[in-house]
């Protein structure tokens, strides 16, 4: 892997799993949490994804993508877990 990008790679691993983690646990620890809930996290993602107008950087690009796709990842695994439940 090329030395420039690997840490992008690993802090987009990092953070992803990060995310996951915590919405395994917001879950479980808050049986208040919906899916709705979780999906106007994810349009508020998408919105500063898209409110870039301070350059957040490399860094930050990352950061968010990571969290935008854990939360996706989340939310489809949890709708298909809800569906088969019935």
């Amino acid at each position: 892997m090329n030395e420039s990008v690997k840490w992008q790679d690993e802090t987009y691993n990092h953070v992803f799993e990060e995310e996951i983690t915590g919405l395994k646990r917001r879950i479980t620890h808050d049986n208040t949490t919906t899916v709705a809930d979780l999906e106007g996290t994810l349009k508020n993602l998408y919105i500063s994804e898209g409110n870039n107008w301070e350059g957040r950087g490399p860094l930050g690009d990352t950061v968010i993508s990571a969290q935008i796709a854990a939360y996706e990842h989340f939310i489809a695994e949890w709708k298909k877990e809800l569906a088969s439940s019935k």
